[in-house]
């Protein structure tokens, strides 16, 4: 091949590379790309004959580093680059509509040059996305009982997420190893939806083994595997965010507080929209909170926020905890006219 047809390819390679990183030096760069440093400096002034800011730096033997320009010039991106790029812009497209109608354009523009093999995750990935209102505490999306964890989320590969999303859109059920409260399990289940939730990404499955629905967070799968046997979808719920919403609130965690309060529901819900339990009417005027959630700190704070609501409004309210939580809401001096 000559010098000639490798160029198109090689100056993508070296774009490619300056958009990876903040500051390469010359002799690095040139070691990546596979040229000599002189042939290097020929290369960077053709990017720049086309338009791209590419800036010299200082230091020993020099290097370079891609500059802001007056226009955005087109991007290179690997496949999990591409992908997640997708999910984002699905995702944007479904959490605010003012970002809606641009993010679907720049998506349809995206799938228009992916190579053919990228299109069907994408193309999964925009169908199953679904992304709850903002305001809902983390604790409130940590899984069901038995397939919740404590600890930091950590990254999801994008990868995990194009096959997860793959098997939601073609029925195909998935097995996987999953660590949860009671340890590493395995798992098959035939998934439904992939849903996201401050920073963290859940999906929505019918579990085979207790032949349940479950709500598995992605970063605790491992060995995720489509098995290629295909099944009939079950019915889903038609606000499937508000059903896990709902799932969650019922359920019960490590720390758990009652505040019985003499206002009704829709008064203390009102103020209290994103609480991570379940508020229960308790006859006329009266309604009782479980406060529910791993992390004991943030059901002090709702529960101490409960019987503000109540004080502020001449309410009689009453804590119902136990040490973990009625410690701390003592210490503070939050019981606001509460009796723990």
């Amino acid at each position: 091949m000559s010098v000639r047809q490798e160029m198109p390819g090689r100056l993508l390679r070296l774009l490619a590379l300056l958009q990876s990183r903040r500051e390469w030096s010359g002799r690095e760069l040139a070691e990546r790309v596979g040229v000599t440093t002189r042939t290097l400096r020929r290369d960077i002034d053709r990017l720049r004959g086309l338009d791209y800011p590419v800036e010299s730096t200082g230091g020993t033997g020099g290097g370079y580093r891609l500059g802001r320009g007056g226009r955005l010039p087109p991007l290179v991106l690997d496949d999990e680059e591409a992908v997640a790029v997708g999910v984002a812009l699905a995702t944007a497209a479904s959490v605010n509509p003012a970002f809606g109608e641009s993010a679907t354009r720049a998506l349809a523009k995206l799938g228009q040059v992916l190579p053919a093999r990228l299109r069907p995750r994408l193309a999964a990935a925009g169908a199953v996305v679904v992304a709850p209102p903002r305001g809902v505490p983390t604790d409130d999306l940590a899984g069901t009982p038995a397939d919740s964890g404590d600890g930091a989320s950590e990254g999801v590969d994008p990868e995990l997420l194009g096959t997860l999303a793959a098997a939601c859109r073609d029925a195909e059920v998935v097995s996987f190893r999953y660590t949860g409260r009671r340890g590493t399990s395995a798992r098959r289940v035939e998934p439904q939806r992939l849903l996201t939730a401050e920073g963290r990404w859940y999906l929505a499955a019918h579990d085979l083994g207790p032949d349940a629905p479950r709500t598995f967070r992605l970063d605790r799968m491992r060995d995720v595997r489509a098995t290629g046997r295909r099944f009939v979808p079950r019915p889903e719920p038609d606000d499937p965010v508000a059903h896990l919403r709902e799932s969650f609130a019922a359920a019960s965690y490590r720390h758990t507080a009652h505040v019985t309060v003499d206002l009704p529901v829709p008064e203390v819900r009102r103020w209290v929209p994103a609480l991570p339990g379940e508020l229960i009417a308790d006859g006329p005027g009266r309604c009782r909170a479980r406060v529910s959630a791993d992390s004991a700190e943030l059901v002090v704070q709702y529960a101490a926020l409960v019987a503000a609501v109540a004080a502020a409004r001449g309410a009689a309210a009453t804590v119902d905890a136990g040490p973990d939580v009625a410690e701390p809401l003592r210490s503070l001096g939050t019981t606001l006219g509460a009796t723990p």
